[in-house]
């Protein structure tokens, strides 16, 4: 959890492409990471130990029927993007939420940032539309961009999605063996 927010905390504070304005502290984020895993993808990028970026999914809706939903997200060190890493850990993340049986990922995008719009259209986002004054950051309004990516099939009643930690292992470690490949 430090590793990852140490990645994340320069955007919270001197960006507006997260919309959190105040860092939590370390305990605070280790439970939302806590949260997350079991049921979605954490996937983090490392070299000597250090973490240089990372990616994960979360549900996007509160009620039942957003249950094949799932938004991503994704950070590197500012030191260490267009490397074409990120392109990668997308990759990696939406295999792995396909397998879960997530039938749509979402990403929502502070506009501009051109980089992060191209990265998921590579990875076959396509717009939404745009939510105006979406947030209030830095002195100024902002809008979010939302993108959306079909990840399998919306015929039939759909199974339930499979936690993340209930995946079978040789599935998983398959997409990752194939992203750690990618990375060199």
């Amino acid at each position: 959890a430090a590793g990852v927010l140490a990645v994340y905390a320069p955007y919270i504070e001197d960006t507006v492409i997260t919309f959190e304005t105040t860092v939590p502290s370390l305990p605070a984020f280790t439970v939302r990471m806590e949260d997350i895993i079991g049921d979605y993808p954490y996937l983090v990028v490392e070299e000597a130990g250090v973490i240089l970026g990372y990616a994960y999914a979360h549900r996007i809706g509160e009620r039942a029927a957003f249950a094949w939903n799932a938004e991503v997200s994704i950070y590197f060190a500012p030191a260490c993007t267009g490397r074409g890493w990120g392109s990668v850990l997308l990759r990696a993340l939406l295999d792995l939420l396909a397998l879960q049986g997530v039938r749509t990922a979402y990403s929502l995008i502070t506009v501009p940032n051109e980089a992060s719009l191209r990265l998921h259209e590579k990875r076959g986002f396509t717009a939404m539309g745009t939510q105006t004054c979406a947030g209030f950051k830095h002195g100024a309004w902002h809008d979010v961009a939302w993108l959306h990516k079909p990840l399998g099939s919306f015929e039939g009643t759909p199974a339930p999605v499979t936690p993340f930690a209930q995946l079978e292992t040789v599935a998983v470690a398959e997409i990752l063996a194939q992203a750690q490949a990618a990375l060199g």
